[in-house]
């Protein structure tokens, strides 16, 4: 399926449904995007172009939904964390092997542990902890044991820029980007009700019970939602 893109910020959306994004993805550099990579790549153009050269690009963010909508496009945000268990389910249907890199090293652990539980034919080949200095010994190790497909929490935009080196060495793999996927799976952090998710309030949920979060949301969101109004007015 050719992909069809939308603009948001001078950045590429992809337009896909979840189904459509599970079935299209096969290798190479999956994004989910939010408000705050749109707002960091509009200063920073080098992680601007990790972002343009990504194979896919799904609307992880509300912020990204709205903003979408404001210039006319009706494109469904695909949860980020939702898509990445479909994938990791799909793995162990197909047989392919996986690895996750990321997050304090008892969270990583934890996930493997209960992730092993829940999908019973996973096949976990690599993980490692988000501490660590050295890409290149993570980066080597990988290439040894050649996992299919790769989930990095590593937070953005470092998760962005290690996925994005990766994929040069390993063309045939998948790399996703999760953020803070593994706190959720290793049962750290507690994922909103649905009553918030299907009101889009996932983000004020998770502010609320991680206050330091505020910081990191405002004034970033209202700002873009300012930034996507001039560019409807404008086109710019």
């Amino acid at each position: 399926m050719e992909r069809q893109l939308v603009k948001i910020q001078n950045l590429n959306v992809d337009t896909y449904t979840f189904d459509e994004a599970v079935n299209h993805t096969q290798k190479g550099q999956v994004v989910t995007i939010n408000p705050e990579m749109i707002d960091y790549a509009s200063k920073h153009s080098e992680f601007a172009n990790i972002l343009r050269e990504a194979e896919l690009v799904i609307p992880d963010g509300v912020g990204v939904q709205l903003g979408l909508k404001i210039l006319g496009h009706n494109v469904r945000r695909i949860a980020g964390i939702e898509f990445a268990k479909k994938m990791l389910e799909k793995s162990a249907q197909e047989g392919k092997t996986v690895a996750l890199i990321g997050a304090k090293p008892h969270v990583v652990e934890k996930a493997v542990e209960n992730l092993k539980r829940e999908i019973p034919a996973i096949n976990i080949v690599y993980f490692h902890d988000g501490y660590f200095k050295d890409d290149n010994e993570i980066l080597n190790q990988i290439q040894n044991c050649r996992p299919y497909l790769i989930l990095t929490a590593l937070g953005s935009p470092r998760q962005e820029e290690f996925n994005y080196k990766a994929k040069k060495l390993l063309p045939e793999s998948l790399f996703i980007g999760v953020g803070g996927s593994f706190d959720v799976w290793a049962g750290e952090v507690e994922r909103a009700p649905e009553i918030y998710q299907k009101l889009w309030l996932e983000w004020l949920y998770r502010t609320v019970k991680e206050p330091k979060r505020f910081k990191r949301i405002f004034p970033t969101l209202p700002m873009f939602v300012l930034k996507v109004l001039k560019e409807k007015i404008t086109g710019v």
